[in-house]
């Protein structure tokens, strides 16, 4: 059984195009557990207020529950359901997955593949990492789950990537002039531009293209929040904020709530700005909510 084949191919929902990560989000939180205890298992009725957060934080606007995956995931071959009666899932109904006694664990031959070669932890994680979500939330999604990569590898490196366009990243901040398309930030260390980074408008993990029309050179925390739908593009190339977002401080009135309404800065003449396609996506999938009205 190739697992990191298995695992970067799970089957998800799909209608009109809408990202559905709660398998993989489910599956990289089964890990992480997997990692702390390999013989526990995941009681829906004790986890469910944890994956509810997940979905919440790292998934689409729309509302969502656990219980999808929790019962679906099991035609993937990487995981198993029993209930108080014995092997098998009741279905996706809450109430049912709760009053069942339902709990969930790895398949029983993913853990003995496990067991065999612990390294495979990592690689799976790393895998469902770089076919479901951007780079930029790898790390916050490592901490959320419980899931140390590092310690899971042994402290080799491992990846299994599609071939991203090495080039990209260069293009995207000489197109926006080595400035943050939001903020206009522009900082530079001996000679060398730090805290500036090419942001995938439509994600690279969702069919993305390494393309100028689908960059923005954005700092570390535009390019986070891009990433987690506090900020967005709507018409006109104008920043769109979240309704959702609360930021009370001085600090957040600033770099945040402010931007609302601003028009992007950039890119140069004759440079290509972000293709409505990939805005429309952003907007759809991941932008959270409702825009705020422009401050002032």
């Amino acid at each position: 059984m190739d697992w990191l084949d298995q695992v970067v191919r799970l089957k998800r929902w799909t209608k009109d195009g809408v990202r559905a990560p709660h398998k993989p989000l489910l599956l990289l939180y089964a890990l992480g557990r997997y990692q702390q205890d390999t013989e526990g298992g995941l009681r829906y009725s004790a986890v469910e207020g944890e994956l509810k957060r997940l979905l919440a934080e790292y998934g689409p606007a729309n509302p969502t529950t656990p219980g999808y995956p929790f019962h679906h995931l099991v035609s993937d071959g990487v995981w198993e359901v029993r209930t108080d009666q014995g092997l098998g899932s009741p279905g996706s109904a809450v109430g049912a997955l709760r009053s069942s006694g339902a709990t969930g664990r790895l398949a029983p031959a993913l853990r003995t593949a496990l067991g065999e070669e612990p390294a495979l932890l990592g690689r799976m994680g790393r895998a469902l990492l770089d076919a479901h979500f951007p780079v930029s939330l790898h790390a916050d999604l490592c901490e959320a789950v419980g899931l140390d990569l590092e310690q899971a590898e042994g402290g080799v490196e491992a990846r299994i990537r599609r071939q991203r366009d090495r080039r990209m990243r260069e293009l995207i901040l000489t197109a926006y002039e080595f400035q943050c398309a939001f903020c206009g930030y522009d900082g530079a260390l001996g000679g060398s531009v730090v805290g500036l980074e090419a942001a995938h408008v439509r994600w690279w993990s969702h069919d993305g293209p390494d393309e100028v029309d689908n960059g923005l050179c954005l700092c570390s925390l535009h390019h986070k929040l891009f990433d987690k739908g506090v900020l967005g593009l709507g018409e006109g190339h104008r920043i769109l904020v979240s309704r959702r977002f609360v930021g009370r401080s001085e600090a957040s009135r600033r770099h945040v709530l402010a931007l609302s309404g601003r028009t992007v800065i950039g890119p140069q003449a004759g440079v290509a700005p972000v293709a409505e396609r990939h805005r429309e996506w952003h907007a759809r999938q991941v932008f959270h909510g409702e825009p705020r009205q422009p401050v002032g």
